[in-house]
């Protein structure tokens, strides 16, 4: 009966500590660093005292759809937004500029800057995985109106 107690008691203690691994963390962290592809921004409007008000914008079109965010290792990459042409199935870029990057892993926070521009972009990655990247900018000049852009990117395989 004591060996069945001691079996029982050794069982008991290998199942309450022998399974717990906290030094195991599964988290995988994704690289900002690829080619991503903009599939919607929405613009978030909210001035002192007035309702809210989002607007969604898909970019959905044959043009719209060749845009391209590139991340590039040392923090440098490029933005190319394309938009319709003057002439019927052609596509021109509507932004196009080299750009430098910050990017915190631990605070998700995320600076732009662009060539040509003064200001950077300041923002925070929501959402970083193997295939999908969501950045909010929020645009703090205007001490009356609190507005933001949000941008959903799709990762691009190379």
């Amino acid at each position: 009966m004591k060996k069945l107690a001691l079996l029982f008691a050794g069982l008991s203690l290998f199942v309450a500590t022998g399974c717990d691994n906290d030094d195991n963390n599964n988290t995988i962290e994704y690289p900002i660093v690829g080619t991503w592809q903009p599939i919607k921004k929405v613009v978030t409007t909210v001035a002192v005292g007035e309702t809210p008000v989002s607007d969604g914008i898909s970019f959905d079109t044959d043009c719209q759809k060749t845009s391209r965010w590139i991340f590039k290792e040392g923090s440098t990459g490029k933005r190319t937004d394309n938009g319709d042409g003057t002439s019927p199935g052609t596509c021109q870029p509507t932004f196009d500029r080299n750009f430098t990057f910050t990017y915190d892993r631990d605070t998700k926070a995320i600076q732009v800057k662009y060539q040509g521009i003064v200001e950077p972009d300041k923002g925070k990655v929501t959402m970083l995985n193997e295939t999908t990247l969501n950045i909010a900018f929020e645009d703090k000049t205007d001490p009356t109106e609190f507005h933001s852009e949000t941008y959903t990117l799709k990762r691009i395989p190379q």
